[in-house]
This record gives C-alpha cells, structure tokens and sequence, in this order.
C-alpha cells in the first residue's frame, strides 16, 4: 500500500476485467519501480522455491504480470526461465510458450495475484500439454477467493503465497490506512466479490 501497488477505494470502487465491482486493486508492476521491493519479493519467492519445491528446474512466469517477476526469479536460482500466454500471440509462431520446456522437466509457476484462478488453470494445463510437470505455484498476492481455492485443488496444483488479502486488511487497519468501517465493506465484498455493489449503486429514489 505504501507505494500504492494495493489501492483501496471502497467509497469508489473499480471494475474488474471480470466485470466484478471492487473497493481494492492491486497493480504489483508497481513493485518493479522500487527496488528494496522489488528484491525482497525475489528473494522471498526464491527462498519458497528451495524449501518447497527443491526439485525445480524450470521457472514459468504467467502473463503479463508475473513476466519481470518470474524472470528475476530464475536469474536469482540460475534456472531456464518461460513465459506463458494466455492466448496465442496472432503472428509468427502463434506460441503460447515463449521459451523452452522439455518434456518430463519440473516447472514452477510463479503468479503475481491469485484471484478467480483462471490464468493459473490455463498456464498449468498449457505447461502440462507440452510435458512439463508442474510442482506448484508461487504468488506474491492472494486474494483467498475460495472458488480459486478449490478449482486449484481439483487441478492438484499446490500453490504458496507471499500475502493475502487476511493479511492486508489487517496491515491496513493496524497502520490506520482503513478505518474499520470501510475494513467490513472489504469484507462484504470479500464474501461474494460477484454480486457485491457499493451502497448506494444503483439505488432508486
């Protein structure tokens, strides 16, 4: 929050991609433009890897956000480093890999927020198609929706995160950024991000 990657607008929410209206959004590219942040986020994840998934060979970054992530990552572990679209890229080799996975090579996912979990499900299941075996994943925010928690586990894609949404609520409160009235409208719409709408949308006199 200090360096406005999590901005927190509950009287003024955002629209998601999804559609879905939000008192919070984080944008963690901000992260990259402070170094101190930047490195701690590296290390950190890095550190996860060994003690988690030591067997890893392959660090995989999930487009866009978690590209520049990713790649610091692998640089810190000396592991081969790859990215994966979501889509096809519309020209020249139409990948949606951009890197090399061989067969049988142990791949870790490295994810900068977990949301609803569908770009999560679609890198697994691209790595997983072009042989790779995928220990987990690595996230720097989770939102604990818990539809992403479940299709995850379906999926039997272990993943570990750096910090949650639990966590930043009470980051938030205790620094006094969020008052706590506003804290149980994050939570409200916490509960079912979906169909949340501010007070007052929509309202007819």
């Amino acid at each position: 929050m200090r360096i406005n990657a999590i901005k927190l607008q509950p009287d003024s929410p955002f629209t998601w991609a999804t559609g879905w209206q939000s008192p919070i959004y984080t944008d963690l590219r901000m992260t990259l433009s402070y170094p101190e942040v930047r490195n701690l986020i590296k290390v950190e994840m890095a550190r996860m890897i060994m003690e988690n998934y030591g067997s890893a060979e392959v660090i995989a970054g999930i487009a866009t956000g978690a590209i520049a992530h990713g790649a610091l990552v692998a640089d810190s572990l000396a592991m081969p480093f790859v990215y994966v679209r979501s889509t096809p890229k519309d020209h020249g080799l139409e990948n949606l890999i951009e890197g090399d996975i061989k067969p049988g090579q142990q791949v870790v996912l490295i994810e900068d927020q977990l949301s609803t979990g569908n770009n999560c499900m679609k890198c697994l299941n691209t790595v997983r198609e072009a042989g790779g075996i995928v220990l987990g994943a690595v996230v720097i925010f989770d939102y604990q929706f818990s539809q992403a928690a479940k299709a995850l586990h379906r999926a039997k894609l272990p993943y570990i995160t750096l910090s949650n949404f639990d966590r930043m609520l009470d980051v938030a409160i205790d620094s006094g950024r969020l008052s706590q009235a506003d804290a149980d409208v994050l939570q409200q719409w916490h509960n079912d991000p979906e169909n949340w709408t501010p007070a007052g949308f929509g309202a007819v006199d």
